[in-house]
């Protein structure tokens, strides 16, 4: 079952900026004419039929633990093998097949660099491939999120980290909620109970780590591929190091590109620096998407790819429940 367009415009405008209340679902039904009952039973049916995978917390790479995207080229005849490997590591959060010779690519995100580290190597023992692995260095749009209901709008280069003072309750906080908030009348209190801790207290430290941009988005994920977005494509390009912040900021203009970032290059298999993510419901809208990108750039003679990816294996939100040592 598909939602119907009321349902859709609901999970749309709650993509960002669900309520830190303390009954949220009452907010939200208010301006849609419905009662906070039948708005936890829209966002629960949506929940289930895989439209919703969370409701929460979307967090900055690199803030509070740690993170990582990694491939491996697998020959063919051992890929779902693999990939159940790769997926029964408890720190991937996402696991996909890509349209390229390195073929399998997953994020890993945990307390600290080490545990990264150590997820990669049992994944190379395991396998018996050697893992390339790409860090961010620098993220110039993170939205991880775009309108499902109407034309996406302009933004500009993504800013730094506001001003983030750590505290030992943030990564308890969203531990608890990695599954997402509990779909309840007031999931704060379930979350603080859960805690030992008090509901304003969760309330406000969730408002300071969104405020300071370490939560770069809390509301609802949604899986795209639910809604016919099934051309999710992994743009890449090998640009002169000097030149990496200037194409980033002409790519980023174009509201249908969903993520920006460098990572570094990995020689030979993998010479590229920038990436762009572009989601379409078909593979020509994407490629349509990197053309305009590449005319407004001047980079259509960079060396360049498209991975689109064909298979998921795995998708969840970032583990912080490893966690008990300090924040990063």
């Amino acid at each position: 079952m598909s939602p119907d367009p009321a349902e859709l415009t609901l999970v749309d405008r709650w993509q960002h900026n669900f309520p830190l209340v303390a009954k949220p679902f009452e907010v939200i039904g208010r301006a849609a004419a419905l009662n906070e009952r039948e708005t936890i039973g829209v966002f629960r049916r949506l929940h289930e039929i895989g439209v919703i995978s969370r409701i929460g917390a979307v967090v900055r790479p690199n803030t509070v633990g740690a993170s990582t995207l990694a491939a491996l080229q697998v020959p063919p005849e051992r890929l779902e093998e693999v990939a159940a490997i790769v997926s029964r590591e408890p720190l991937v959060t996402h696991n996909y097949e890509r349209t390229h010779p390195l073929n399998l690519w997953f994020v890993i995100a945990g307390a600290d660099a080490e545990m990264i580290a150590a997820t990669i190597e049992s994944i190379m023992l395991q396998t018996g491939l050697e893992a390339i692995d790409l860090p961010m260095l620098r993220a110039y749009h993170l939205g991880l999120g775009f309108s499902l209901t109407a034309p996406p709008a302009k933004r500009e280069m993504a800013v730094p980290c506001g001003h983030y003072r750590p505290d030992p309750r943030d990564r308890s906080i969203l531990a608890a909620i990695e599954n997402g908030l509990p779909l309840v009348e007031q999931p704060y209190r379930a979350v603080a109970e859960q805690l030992d801790l008090d509901q304003a207290e969760i309330i406000d430290r969730l408002d300071h780590l969104t405020g300071a941009g370490i939560v770069t988005r809390f509301g609802c994920v949604v899986r795209h591929d639910k809604l016919g977005f099934n051309s999710n494509a992994m743009a890449v390009w090998d640009v002169p190091d000097d030149m990496v912040d200037f194409v980033a900021a002409s790519f980023i203009r174009n509201p249908h590109v969903t993520l920006c970032y460098r990572r570094p290059r990995h020689l030979p298999l993998w010479p590229y620096n920038v990436f762009c993510m572009v989601h379409a419901k078909a593979r020509q809208q994407a490629y349509a998407v990197i053309d305009e990108i590449n005319l407004l750039a001047d980079t259509g003679l960079n060396k360049q790819a498209v991975l689109f990816s064909t298979r998921c294996f795995k998708q969840r939100g970032a583990v912080f429940s490893n966690a008990g040592k300090g924040l990063n």
